[in-house]
C-alpha cells in the first residue's frame, strides 16, 4: 500500500507540474495575443466572405485585431464597404474611391458620389486610388486623370489618401507633388517597391503599409531588405492583410529561419486554421506584425503598438 501511495503521490506531482506548465504556456499565449492591432486594408466586400463574414470579424477580434478598414475599390464597392461599417460599428471603418484597375469606369458623377460617401464619419479615407502600370487594366492616361481627381477630392474633404502603386513610381510622385502644399496625410498601401522608392515616399511625408507580401520578397533591395536596414521609421509604418489577398506563406523557403522562429504558436494557429492562398483573413495580422518585427529586429510589442498608434493618428479611429 505504501508503494501505491508513493506512486499516487508521484503521479499527482507530475499532473500538478503538467498543469503548471500548461498554465504558464497559456499565460505566454495570452501575452502573445495582447497585441492591439489595426488592419488598415481588408477587402471584406469580396464575395469570398459573403457566407461567413460574422465569423471572419469575430476571428479577427480574437486574434487581437481591434479595427479593420474595409477597402473601397469602386463606387459600388465603396457603398458596400460603408454599409458593412454600420453592421459592425466601432470595429469596421471604410474608404471610398476607385482603384486604378477600374479607372476606366469613372463617370462625371463619380466625384460627387465618392465625396458624399466620404462625408460619413465611418468613411475615413479616399481610395483605394492610384496607378498600376503593371497590369494596365485601364489605360495609363485614364489612370492618371482619375487618380489626380481623387487626390483633389481628398484635399477638398480633408481625408487621408489610401494609395496603390505598381510600376508607376515616377508618375505617382509627379501627381502627388502637384498637391504637396495642401495634400492630406497618405499611406502607400501594400508597398512592394525598392529602398529608393520607399525613401522618396517617406521624404514626401507618406506612411508605408506592409502586408504578408514579405514572405515572397526575394530581391536584394525589396521590402525585407528595407526593414533589415531600418529604413522605415516606426512612426511611419502601418500594417494590413489586404485580405483575401497577400496570404503570408510562413512555410516559404525564402523566409529566414530567424523570422520563422519569431512566430508565436497562437498567431500561427489562426493563420494555419483559417487562412489559405485562396482566402486570407484579417486574423493573419499577428503573423504579419511578428514577421515585420523579426526583420526589423525590434520587439513585436513595440512594432504592434507603434503601428496601432499610427493608424489611430492617421485615420482618426476612436
Amino acid at each position: 500500500m505504501a508503494d501505491s501511495s508513493e506512486k499516487s503521490g508521484d503521479n499527482s506531482e507530475k499532473i500538478a507540474d503538467n498543469l503548471s506548465t500548461l498554465k504558464i504556456k497559456q499565460i505566454e499565449d495570452d501575452v502573445a495575443s495582447s497585441y492591439l492591432l489595426v488592419d488598415i486594408g481588408a477587402n471584406l466586400t469580396n464575395s469570398k466572405y459573403s457566407r461567413d463574414l460574422d465569423s471572419v470579424v469575430e476571428r479577427a477580434k480574437d486574434a487581437g485585431v481591434k479595427k479593420i478598414m474595409v477597402t473601397g475599390a469602386s463606387v459600388q464597392c465603396s457603398k458596400e464597404a460603408l454599409r458593412l461599417t454600420r453592421l459592425y460599428p466601432g470595429m469596421l471603418y471604410s474608404s471610398a474611391g476607385i482603384h486604378p484597375h477600374d479607372a476606366k469606369t469613372w463617370t462625371d458623377d463619380c466625384y460627387d458620389i465618392i465625396k458624399e460617401l466620404a462625408g460619413n464619419p465611418e468613411c475615413v479615407a479616399i481610395g483605394e486610388c492610384g496607378l498600376d502600370f503593371n497590369r494596365n487594366f485601364s489605360p495609363q492616361d485614364v489612370q492618371m486623370e482619375v487618380f489626380e481627381k481623387q487626390v483633389q477630392l481628398a484635399c477638398e474633404v480633408g481625408k487621408p489618401l489610401f494609395l496603390h502603386e505598381r510600376d508607376a513610381h515616377d508618375d505617382m510622385v509627379r501627381i502627388l507633388s502637384k498637391f504637396k502644399d495642401r495634400m492630406p496625410p497618405a499611406v502607400l498601401h501594400c508597398f512592394t517597391g525598392t529602398s529608393a522608392q520607399a525613401l522618396k515616399y517617406l521624404e514626401m511625408g507618406l506612411y508605408i503599409g506592409l502586408t504578408g507580401f514579405l514572405w515572397k520578397d526575394k530581391s536584394d533591395d525589396g521590402v525585407r531588405s528595407i526593414l533589415e536596414k531600418g529604413l522605415i521609421p516606426l512612426d511611419r509604418l502601418l500594417i494590413e492583410t489586404d485580405a483575401p489577398f497577400m496570404y503570408p506563406n510562413v512555410r516559404g523557403s525564402k523566409i529566414p529561419a530567424s523570422v520563422k522562429q519569431a512566430l508565436s504558436d497562437r498567431s500561427l494557429s489562426f493563420l494555419n486554421r483559417y487562412c489559405t492562398f485562396q482566402r486570407n483573413e484579417p486574423c493573419s495580422l499577428p503573423v504579419i506584425v511578428e514577421m515585420i518585427a523579426a526583420c526589423m529586429k525590434r520587439p513585436v510589442e513595440e512594432v504592434a503598438m507603434a503601428t496601432t498608434i499610427n493608424a489611430i493618428k492617421l485615420f482618426g479611429f476612436s
